[in-house]
């Protein structure tokens, strides 16, 4: 019995991909594969360098919140300042 032909673009199911690792893993070097579970998207399997692109930092959080456009906006964040309450331990 010959396995069921995949066309670009379909996720595999958890055993088919089991099954076929190896093809998994090969196509993954050109194009994300996704896997589902009871048909439902579960994973997604991609090569080192995709992983690697994607995971690079893209600078620092102060520099995120630097350039965020309410920087300067002197919005009042300031905050109650009420005494704790007290809790039960």
């Amino acid at each position: 019995m010959s396995a069921p032909e995949r066309h670009a673009g379909e996720a595999w199911t958890v055993a088919n991909a089991k099954a076929r690792l190896s093809e998994v893993i090969e196509r993954a070097q050109s194009e994300p594969q996704t896997i589902t579970r009871n048909g439902r998207p579960s994973v997604v399997v991609v090569s080192v360098e995709e992983w690697n692109r994607k995971a690079v930092r893209k600078g620092s959080l102060a520099s995120f919140l630097l350039g965020s456009p309410l920087a300067g906006s002197e919005l009042d964040t300031d905050r109650v300042a009420d005494a704790p309450r007290d809790v039960a331990f």
